[in-house]
């Protein structure tokens, strides 16, 4: 609807997800779970796709789910790449990095990010619409600060694998926010910080200092910005990186 009137839209509603059908990957993880849950309680219709079920490195796989979601609904409506990797030797030094190790990081964050956008959005291509929306990391757009990790007892930091892999997506997610435009396909991105997961207490209180919010996010504060950008209240934006961070690369 065109219109310049305020007063005859129905801003609420522009909200609401019924009748829509999300495919979320990672949807058993931390913030999988929470946006499961608000796309459900927003009305939408959730295929969880997560392992050990579904590989999003396996294209036959993916066809094989996508062709039983279109014979059951009969479309797509959106897609939320939430998946990633962590293997045993995610978190050693740079120099002491595991090639196989880094293969896997990329293989899954980056390839199968471009695998399940390629074969949903293929989908979405036909029906003349849809909705994709991609998860980066903080350190996509910045450097860890290495103080962060100052006197933790756990092994626990961001390497550069996954730094690469999730500046991938977010190239990949520009690159097709324009190229699917035409077809009525938006992209758009989410990049949480700091979402609480039971972290020990050094790392709560390093990390209270060095943001501007002064505390860590819970998975649910996430969540908000992905039922905005999946309904018709976000459908002027295409291409944009939603940051969920308290202000942490703000300075």
């Amino acid at each position: 609807m065109k219109t310049i009137d305020p007063k005859i839209i129905d801003f609420k509603h522009l909200y609401d997800l019924t009748d829509k059908v999300i495919i979320i990957t990672g949807n058993k993880g931390l913030i999988g779970r929470a946006f499961e849950e608000a796309c459900t309680q927003y009305g939408a219709t959730v295929i969880g796709w997560d392992k050990p079920d579904m590989d999003v490195v396996n294209p036959t796989l993916i066809k094989e789910s996508i062709n039983k979601i279109i014979e059951e609904y009969g479309k797509i409506d959106g897609l939320v790449n939430c998946h990633q990797y962590i293997g045993p030797n995610f978190f050693k030094p740079f120099e002491d990095y595991d090639n196989d190790e880094w293969d896997s990081i990329i293989d899954v964050n980056l390839t199968g990010t471009y695998l399940t956008c390629k074969y949903v959005g293929r989908q979405m291509v036909k029906q003349g619409y849809g909705n994709i929306v991609n998860i980066p990391s903080t350190y996509s757009v910045v450097a860890p600060n290495q103080d962060l990790y100052k006197g933790m007892k756990q092994t626990l930091k961001s390497p550069a694998s996954y730094a690469a892999s999730k500046g991938g997506i977010i190239a990949l997610s520009k690159y097709l926010s324009t190229y699917w435009a035409k077809d009525n396909i938006r992209v758009n991105m989410i990049t949480p910080h700091g979402v609480w997961n039971n972290h020990e207490e050094v790392f709560e209180n390093n990390f209270s200092k060095l943001s501007p919010m002064g505390r860590l996010s819970s998975n649910y504060e996430v969540a908000g910005g992905l039922v905005y950008l999946l309904s018709d209240a976000s459908s002027y934006v295409t291409g944009h990186n939603l940051i969920i961070d308290g202000g942490w690369t703000v300075w």
